[in-house]
């Protein structure tokens, strides 16, 4: 079926599986089904909730060894290869460069599925997201104390507030 060439047999079975579809490892808590078993032992660990690979330098661990890999590249390293071509700086992945690098072109390739606003980041701050799904929504969730009115975001509170205030006299 393809030009692979094994030297176990075992390893050949396993590999026709991704030309058959076979998967005969099936979760008994969730019914997701694997091709190898090793796939459904690593799957395992979301409803048990193990991490058993702990990282040597701090208290965190992770389901997963490539987790702890990278974890380590990013927490504990001081290793930074990717710089920026507009301003030098450095950084320690390439994500984070891209997302550093629309500072300087501009670039705001997230859209708001609601509307046609556009960001730079995915997820600016949860904070913003947050602000401005509420704009979308009849929610409101803010009450100005004076006149009891019920306002959805921040700034609108803070702006009646000023007026609310200015017409009862406390300015």
């Amino acid at each position: 079926m393809c030009d692979k060439v094994f030297s176990q047999s075992g390893h050949l079975d396993r590999h026709m599986r991704v030309h058959t579809g076979d998967k005969p490892y099936k979760c008994h808590v969730c019914g997701k089904v694997f091709s190898q078993s090793g796939n459904q032992n690593k799957h395992m660990r979301v409803h048990t909730g193990d991490k058993p690979y702990k990282c040597s330098l701090c208290e965190k661990s992770f389901k997963q060894s490539s987790n702890l890999q990278q974890h380590k590249w990013c927490v504990h390293s001081n290793r930074k290869p990717h710089h920026c071509p507009y301003c030098g700086k450095l950084f320690k992945t390439n994500i984070d460069l891209k997302c550093h690098v629309r500072i300087h072109t501009g670039a705001k390739p997230y859209s708001c599925r609601h509307c046609s606003e556009r960001f730079t980041w995915r997820f600016y701050t949860a904070a913003d997201m947050k602000s401005h799904q509420l704009s979308h929504s009849d929610y409101k969730q803010f009450c100005c104390g004076l006149c009891g009115k019920y306002l959805k975001r921040i700034p609108v509170v803070k702006r009646h507030f000023k007026r609310c205030c200015g017409k009862l006299g406390f300015s």
